[in-house]
């Protein structure tokens, strides 16, 4: 076993359940010590420890964003004209409370934001930038990216071997 996952308390059945998990989260207990080859009580008792210990951060179903009418995926860069943490935490605060941001990364170097946008269609996009860019008199830059085809999307980690 390499050492972070010594550090971790994680073994090969901890990475097995995991493993299992970031498959399909939606089976029962039952059904995850069956493909785990664990005791049921096993099973659930690990499981348990690892949401505990925040390496499971939560269970989610993943939707299909085109037949529930947000089809529009954007990718976009932000770069604000002040950077002090205030300013920082103040731009992330607001976009956090978006339905429509995915994801929000801060990042270095070249912009100061990534966030990943799920829209029904450009209208709704317009609309998205007028709220969170355009009245921010600290946005200095916005760089979109459409997407036009997923190529793959697998919200995976990739565990390390026992």
């Amino acid at each position: 076993m390499n050492d972070s996952n010594q550090s971790l308390g994680l073994d090969a059945t901890d990475l097995r359940i995991l493993e299992l998990l970031q498959q399909d989260a939606s089976g029962s207990n039952q059904d995850l010590a069956q493909q785990a080859h664990v005791s049921p009580a096993t099973c659930l008792r690990r499981v348990k420890r690892l949401v505990n210990s925040g390496i499971i951060e939560r269970r989610v179903a993943l939707l299909s964003p085109e037949k529930l009418g947000a089809g529009l995926s954007a990718i976009v860069e932000i770069t604000l004209d002040r950077q002090g943490a205030e300013h920082l935490q103040a731009f992330e605060a607001r976009v956090l409370g978006e339905a429509a941001v995915q994801q929000c990364y801060q990042v270095t170097p070249g912009p100061d934001f990534v966030l990943i946008l799920q829209v029904p269609d450009m209208p709704a996009y317009q609309a998205l930038v007028l709220r969170l860019f355009t009245q921010d008199a600290n946005v200095r830059n916005v760089k979109a990216f459409f997407s036009v085809r997923r190529g793959k999307f697998e919200p995976r980690i990739a565990l390390p071997k026992a």
